[in-house]
């Protein structure tokens, strides 16, 4: 019994793995350390199986040596450029986080997150858990996960990425970013802030009370209080940046 495979599915196998491995390992959710990178690969070649037969006709027969470890390249920055867009919109979960932490007074309690190996405090780390686990839940993932096979069709196994693209994306990406963590995290950071005016003016009418010594714990009590609102803010907030990923891939891809 013998086996025989085409020498251009085999290549737009490999070439195809090598863009969706490069997207699993720094995109979220998949790009947690607990997922196993056997699993990975085994996804990413999951990711590429079904898309072979159509992307063999992308890939020209009799390529060289250098053509090929060329486009392996190509494929990589092509991964690693969405992921890094969809790990950027995503980001603003753990960014409000940290500023939830910093306005309310926890980010003393600054230690490392097993799951990035990066130094986050209390909520900065809860944030990341929770929307990792309603990506998930909702099935957010597999929108993400779609908007990136769509990347086989408006970006070819033998076509490159536009730097320019890629710039604009990536600066539109981090103000969407930034804007992102500030509406999640605003009604907190407002219920805080007028905080801080009201025991500013209690110190100033009674400087005896010692009011900012008060200050400390009084607001690590408000933000436990009424961080289940803020966190009921969490799953529009994913609804609308996975929107907002989908539309950078689309900008991205033109």
């Amino acid at each position: 019994m013998q086996f025989s495979l085409a020498t251009n599915l085999l290549l737009a196998l490999v070439l195809a793995s090598t863009r969706a491995a490069a997207w699993l390992v720094v995109s979220p959710p998949f790009n947690n350390r607990g997922l196993p990178g056997q699993a990975k690969a085994l996804l990413a070649m999951a990711i590429a199986l079904p898309l072979t037969p159509r992307l063999a006709t992308q890939v020209p027969s009799g390529v060289a040596f250098g053509s090929l470890l060329a486009m392996a390249v190509e494929q990589l920055v092509v991964g690693v450029a969405l992921g890094f867009i969809t790990s950027l919109l995503f980001s603003a979960f753990q960014s409000a986080g940290n500023l939830i932490d910093l306005f309310g007074g926890f980010s003393l309690a600054f230690a490392i997150d097993p799951f990035s190996y990066q130094g986050n405090a209390i909520f900065g780390r809860f944030y990341t858990i929770t929307a990792s686990t309603l990506l998930f839940a909702t099935d957010a993932h597999q929108v993400v996960l779609r908007g990136f096979t769509q990347s086989y069709k408006a970006i070819p196994l033998d076509a490159a990425i536009s730097l320019g693209r890629l710039n604009q994306t990536l600066a539109d990406g981090t103000a969407t970013m930034f804007v992102a963590a500030l509406e999640i995290a605003g009604p907190l950071i407002a219920v805080l802030f007028a905080t801080d005016i009201a025991l500013g003016l209690l110190s100033r009418a009674a400087p005896a009370l010692n009011a900012f010594g008060l200050g400390f714990p009084a607001k690590i009590l408000l933000t436990l209080s009424i961080a289940g609102t803020a966190v009921m803010l969490l799953p529009n907030a994913l609804e609308t940046l996975t929107g907002k990923v989908l539309d950078s891939y689309a900008a991205l891809f033109g």
